[in-house]
């Protein structure tokens, strides 16, 4: 199972694990990761589940799709990193994953 840890904005560091197929934001709810608020659910309809993607990692995550860059205009803090969670499919290829967690949510 791929491991993702999220850094909180004051350095914390929590790992988790989710199965292949899942989406870094059902890990952070499914294991209470702070600061991943996910008020829809996964549904790309707000900007709720926000992280940064740390740079080693920026490649093997992808750019945004359309869809996605729109709701990220409602992020706080939106940076050249940026994405939200439930856009990112965990594969086997992401084990290890960094994600920062913003200060706030949108």
């Amino acid at each position: 199972m791929p491991r993702i840890t999220f850094v909180s904005f004051d350095g914390a560091e929590r790992t988790v694990e989710a199965p292949a197929g899942a989406t870094a934001m059902e890990a952070a709810v499914k294991n209470r990761v702070p600061g991943i608020d996910a008020e829809c659910g996964g549904a790309c309809a707000c900007a709720t589940c926000h992280v940064y993607v740390d740079e080693a990692w920026q490649a093997a995550v992808g750019e945004p799709e359309p869809m996605e860059e729109d709701m990220l205009d409602y992020a706080f803090d939106v940076r050249p990193s940026s994405r939200l969670s439930c856009q990112i499919s965990l594969t086997p290829a992401l084990d290890g994953l960094v994600l920062r967690v913003p200060e706030r949510q949108g």
